[in-house]
């Protein structure tokens, strides 16, 4: 009787061995198919890195980057050209009386505000008011052209 009890635990032993393996093998490779789709880490220099973060874009409004990119000596020299400032940098909301602004040559609009006096309208558009921003969303103007833009805004009312 001993030798058909050790008889059936060799088999037994057998099956579970063969179970055993079978079960790391499948394991081991469902993790070769897993280390097969792996992606290459991308490279990590400082040049590729600035390449993968720089920006996509580069936003410019109005004439924005003529304006920077000009020596200052050829800004400075150059006289203001109002209604290109208007033009490029107002009439976006104010042709249109966008966000409750005054629409150009609208004398309705603006007498409220010229009441309030120029100095109003010079600190209004110089460092923004309500929703409208400082310097009409272009910070590469300088003061003087911001003034004569309301200058000239105000021209086309009077």
């Amino acid at each position: 009787m001993a030798s058909q009890s050790s008889g059936k635990f060799f088999i037994g032993s057998i099956v579970i061995f063969i179970i055993v393996f079978g079960l790391v093998n499948v394991l081991l490779s469902s993790m070769l198919s897993v280390a097969n789709g792996v992606v290459t880490p991308e490279s990590m220099t400082a040049e590729d890195v600035a390449q993968r973060i720089k920006p996509v874009s580069e936003v410019y409004v109005g004439d924005a980057a003529a304006v920077v990119s000009a020596p200052i000596e050829a800004v400075a020299s150059t006289s203001i050209d109002a209604a290109k400032v208007v033009k490029n940098a107002c009439a976006m909301c104010h042709a249109t009386g966008m966000m409750s602004s005054p629409k150009l040559a609208n004398a309705n609009d603006w007498a409220p505000r010229i009441e309030k006096g120029i100095d109003t309208l010079y600190n209004s558009a110089l460092n923004g008011f309500n929703m409208m921003p400082a310097r009409g969303g272009n910070p590469a103007l300088s003061d003087d052209e911001v003034k004569a833009a309301v200058d000239h805004m105000l021209s086309l009312v009077k």
